[in-house]
């Protein structure tokens, strides 16, 4: 069956580390399902990117429809996506009808001390000035269907995603 997950949350909250560990719980299933992975996809669709507001509409707007082609396709797609506008989460939400938005929630001195690329050193030092979560708005999911925290293992938050899919349906057994 298909359907979409976006994990979405400010950077370094933990989306990949969750989306890495519900592929593999999904795969012991025998579910084969599709990670879009924001910055993967980033150096395709922008390789040089300069995260203004219009490259983001437009990039999180192609996610969005990419995730819906491939579901209407019949493939499971995990989204790994800061999306830190609302309205990007929700038009993929308006174009998939077995759609999980799942929200992944992190202290700020969690994500600055996880952080991999630099980039909350970076935003204070000035040099990022729009990074969602530091010193532009992320905006908190209304009404996600699961919230995740993401200091706590990824292997509990893929759990209990893997619960969330077979409780809506979205997974047989």
């Amino acid at each position: 069956m298909s359907w979409a997950v976006w994990l979405t949350g400010p950077p370094a909250s933990g989306k990949s580390t969750i989306a890495r560990a519900l592929d593999g719980l999904l795969a012991k299933e025998g579910v084969r399902a599709i990670t879009l992975e924001s910055d993967a996809l980033r150096r395709v669709l922008t390789p040089e990117p300069t995260y203004s507001k219009e490259e983001r509409d437009r990039f999180y707007a192609e996610l969005a429809d990419l995730a819906a082609l491939l579901v209407a396709q019949g493939f499971p797609v995990i989204l790994d996506a800061t999306a830190s506008r609302r309205a990007y989460r929700e038009r993929a939400r308006n174009r998939i009808p077995r759609f999980l938005e799942v929200s992944v929630e992190t202290p700020l001195a969690t994500r600055e001390a996880r952080d991999p690329k630099g980039l909350y050193k970076n935003g204070r030092r000035g040099l990022i000035a729009n990074l969602p979560g530091l010193n532009e708005v992320y905006e908190e999911a209304r009404r996600p269907d699961l919230v995740l925290k993401g200091d706590a293992s990824a292997e509990q938050g893929a759990s209990a995603l893997l619960a969330l899919l077979r409780e809506k349906g979205f997974l047989s057994g």
